[in-house]
């Protein structure tokens, strides 16, 4: 080892890292770099390589090679209040962390919910300030993903603009997620059954009202119109859509509100209707979050993996960053992860 550090005028090299761990340049490079597109064992042989010589990464000179920021940005298309109210968005930037705690990239969270913020965003990723982009919140008419596309930035989504979606992308199963939530209503001998929905320009709220849709058509009921409410994923869009119902239809025996956050909205208006939950009306949520556990009656919830969405996200998007800067094409990746419905004392 003392040889070796005398060649490399006293630092440990790349080359020498390589040598030591029995792979090549490139492997150690991607290992040290956070790629996931390497062995666990080849990882291990690298990362005691780098322990045994003291390797320390010049990371000025490695990103001035290859045109490299080591950041990455997490991009949310809402308003700071909405950020901070919805446990999803919270829940996201934990697992997105968890995945690059072993890694050297930096994380920068940026919020764009009016067109100002997204001008200023737009300058700042057409300046290539970093290395990749994860979009969370998305909704159809974002000109984000298109920009993105356009500056050839490695970019993954989480909740795709629609079916045909080009960019990588990571979701749940909203649609399985939303019937499996509506069945059991069924099972439960409820029959005029009503969704509050999230906003139509977010297709996973789309994807959860054809959940709801699909539930209620192969049980034979009645598919009115009026037991469809629409909101915006907060808590006052559920109480404005439950009051809504109830005059629309003031037989309604059970709610599914695309989120737990809007069911929370909506758990309030039906007490002070006075119907008591769930033996009047029942209710189910969606996202399984902390809102759903500390409700009265504990909220049954469709949980989704938001964490691992996080997480899985970011393995994707590192593979899409090493892909360009090693030329690579390869197909970008469309992963959906599955949901389950956590029954609860509400329904």
């Amino acid at each position: 080892m003392a040889a070796a550090r005398v060649r490399s005028g006293g630092r440990p090299t790349l080359e020498e890292v390589a040598a030591r761990a029995g792979v090549g340049r490139g492997t150690a490079s991607r290992v040290i770099n956070g790629s996931p597109r390497v062995s666990a064992q080849t990882r291990e042989a690298v990362e005691a390589a780098v322990a045994e010589l003291g390797y320390v990464p010049n990371r000025a000179a490695r990103a001035l090679a290859g045109n490299r920021t080591d950041a990455i940005a997490l991009v949310v298309p809402e308003s700071e209040t909405r950020f901070f109210a919805e446990p999803y968005f919270s829940d996201i930037v934990r697992g997105v962390g968890a995945a690059l705690a072993d890694t050297e990239m930096q994380l920068l969270l940026t919020l764009a919910g009016n067109d100002r913020e997204r001008r200023r965003l737009a300058q700042y990723l057409t300046a290539h300030r970093v290395d990749g982009v994860l979009l969370v919140s998305v909704h159809a008419d974002d000109p984000l993903p298109d920009l993105l596309e356009q500056l050839g930035m490695p970019s993954v989504i989480s909740g795709r603009r629609h079916a045909a979606e080009t960019l990588p992308s990571v979701d749940s199963d909203n649609f399985e997620g939303a019937r499996a939530a509506v069945d059991h209503l069924i099972s439960r001998g409820r029959r005029s059954i009503a969704t509050i929905t999230g906003r139509l320009d977010v297709y996973g709220a789309q994807r959860r009202l054809d959940g709801y849709r699909k539930a209620i058509a192969a049980a034979g009921l009645d598919p009115d119109e009026r037991l469809i409410a629409p909101a915006d994923f907060s808590e006052e869009g559920g109480a404005r859509a439950m009051r809504e119902l109830l005059v629309r239809r003031p037989d309604v025996d059970a709610v599914f509100a695309a989120s737990d956050v809007m069911a929370a909205g909506a758990r309030q208006v039906l007490r002070e209707s006075g119907r008591r939950i769930p033996d009047d009306v029942a209710l189910i949520g969606f996202d399984d979050s902390a809102v759903a556990r500390h409700m009265d009656p504990p909220l049954t919830s469709v949980r989704q993996p938001i964490e691992e969405m996080g997480r899985t996200m970011t393995r994707v998007l590192l593979q899409e960053i090493a892909n360009r800067s090693e030329d690579r094409a390869v197909e970008r990746p469309r992963i959906v992860l599955p949901t389950e419905l956590v029954v609860r004392e509400s329904s």
